[in-house]
């Protein structure tokens, strides 16, 4: 791990290198020698040798996880994009804190904190205000985007500085112990910049990126594959640029997710990141810095439908895939606890030596 942390977006990238595919060798080898018939539990072992390489240790922890949520809104909304109206980003904010919403749920079950990070939420929510202030994060670099059908979402300067934020506050959580991040997101609006996103990036069809998001009828969804369409069309991003792609068709949580896995390669830790939007931030990540992939687990694979397009693209299969579609970081919570039981199998279960029992002639 690096001893001192840049905070300028080029020299985060120059730091960062791929995962050593030596430690991922010498994490095969204990597996292979596990008191069991070979890779007896299937992509546990994958998941627990990838984790070794990326903290290049045999001894690795997973123990002490966080899930950071980046919220933020999004000036496309009054283009009628979502079931729910754009307050409701505040409200849910405020749920999270009180620990009544469902990622709440599923991380007191995994033993993960929760911190929720305003990247750029319309409402000003004072922290010292209210119960659970101590784990929001007040790091608003906009009161919400600009309309993206109108001009770029942000600038980019905006965009530069939404992806260093992420990276700042995960580092921080990294420099203080935690040894896994898992993403999350809030925003009203956000699957229309987030399938914007993939769309750009990927390749794929509006028609099999766009979906539902909230739950929007056939009609809404037919206005919210043209809204992304004349966003992409009138503001052209350029693939290739990660900046570019962001600062146009963006949101600010989007590419606060793109710095909290940013940060996990810098600092050599695990990032899991969740459904579509986060995904959406690891693509941005991923143009920025292809190397980031060695770090990522994919949480799961969402009911958004362009979601998997996306994972594709990453050459990433996703731990679960079990219909969830409800963002907040739910999904890479619960495969936590899978990353956790293939870690603690790797490091307690004996190998054929150390158990004194004869291996396979």
């Amino acid at each position: 791990m690096n001893n001192s942390v840049v905070s300028d977006l080029d020299g985060i990238l120059k730091e960062i290198t791929p995962v050593d595919r030596g430690w991922i060798g010498k994490a095969k080898d204990r597996t292979s020698r596990l008191v069991m018939p070979h890779r007896a539990l299937g992509r546990l072992h994958e998941i627990s040798e990838r984790v070794c390489g990326i903290t290049e240790t045999l001894e690795p922890s997973v123990s002490k996880k966080t899930v950071l949520i980046m919220a933020g809104d999004h000036g496309v909304v009054e283009n009628g994009v979502s079931a729910f109206p754009q307050d409701v980003t505040g409200a849910m904010v405020k749920t999270f804190l009180g620990g009544g919403a469902g990622i709440n749920a599923i991380a007191r079950q995994a033993g993960a904190d929760v911190l929720v990070v305003d990247m750029g939420i319309i409402p000003e929510i004072d922290p010292d205000s209210m119960d659970g202030g101590e784990r929001f994060l007040v790091r608003k670099v906009a009161n919400g985007t600009t309309n993206f059908t109108k001009g770029p979402a942000m600038t980019h300067e905006e965009a530069e500085q939404s992806v260093t934020t992420g990276f700042q506050v995960t580092s921080s959580l990294f420099e203080k112990g935690v040894d896994i991040i898992g993403t999350g997101d809030m925003g009203i609006g956000n699957t229309t910049p987030s399938a914007a996103i993939g769309a750009v990036i990927t390749g794929i069809s509006l028609e099999r990126m766009v979906g539902r998001g909230t739950g929007v009828d056939n009609q809404s969804l037919a206005v919210k594959r043209d809204i992304v369409k004349r966003g992409i069309e009138f503001n052209q991003p350029d693939r290739n640029n990660g900046i570019d792609v962001l600062a146009k068709i963006g949101g600010f949580e989007i590419g606060g997710i793109a710095g909290s896995i940013l940060a996990g390669a810098y600092h050599k830790r695990p990032v899991v990141i969740d459904g579509f939007i986060s995904t959406a931030g690891a693509l941005i990540a991923h143009m920025l810095c292809p190397a980031i992939d060695d770090y990522i687990f994919a949480g799961h694979c969402s009911e958004e439908q362009g979601h998997r397009a996306m994972l594709d693209f990453l050459c990433m299969e996703p731990i679960l895939d079990i219909g969830l579609r409800l963002g907040e970081g739910t999904g890479g919570a619960l495969a936590l606890n899978i990353i956790e039981s293939a870690v603690t199998v790797f490091k307690e279960v004996l190998t054929f030596d150390e158990a004194g029992v004869p291996g396979k002639e």
